[in-house]
């Protein structure tokens, strides 16, 4: 039985250090579809799913996005309409959050809608937490991936590419 308490953290260590499949060379992400219940986001080119990410999100997740600071992650339709490569997190593109219906629906409430939500790497200072980021939901309502993650999507998604969060 001690053997288990071993073989943990050494599945764990080899977890960590085995690389993720990187996306083809050259390709073009059009359209990302993130599923919050899944916790993954699919980057396609065209009709065709080129990767699944494992994504982290906002502390809490379940529902849309209503105003600044709920900790939320948005639902609906959005495009990439930003880059920034020296963000306070490794890396990120901007998502079109709040569209109209999202203003609205804040101003019913009498609250901001928030905005400035991202896909990004990890904080600047912590790219060493690697994949274990995703053990739990921890932004303030963005899409959190690797690093190596980031850097590939910088690169890859096409400037206003649609992003598609589903419940």
């Amino acid at each position: 039985m001690l053997w288990i308490l071993f073989l943990l953290p050494v599945i764990a260590i080899v977890w960590y250090w085995y690389p993720d499949k990187p996306l083809p060379k050259d390709v073009i992400i059009d359209k990302l579809v993130v599923h919050k219940a899944k916790r993954v986001m699919e980057a396609y080119s065209g009709n065709t799913v080129i990767k699944t990410y494992n994504i982290a999100l906002g502390k809490n997740p379940i529902g849309h996005k209503e105003f600044e600071g709920d900790k939320k992650t948005p639902e609906g339709r959005y495009t990439i309409n930003a880059r920034n490569p020296r963000s306070g997190y490794y890396k990120n593109l901007g998502v079109s959050y709040p569209n109209e219906a999202d203003k609205v629906h804040a101003a019913k409430l009498e609250k901001s809608p928030g905005g400035d939500i991202k896909i990004h790497g990890l904080r600047n200072d912590r790219g060493y937490i690697g994949k274990f980021h995703r053990m739990k939901d921890w932004t303030n309502g963005c899409i959190a991936v690797t690093n190596d993650e980031a850097d590939e999507l910088y690169v890859a998604v096409k400037k206003d590419a649609e992003i598609v969060i589903l419940k």
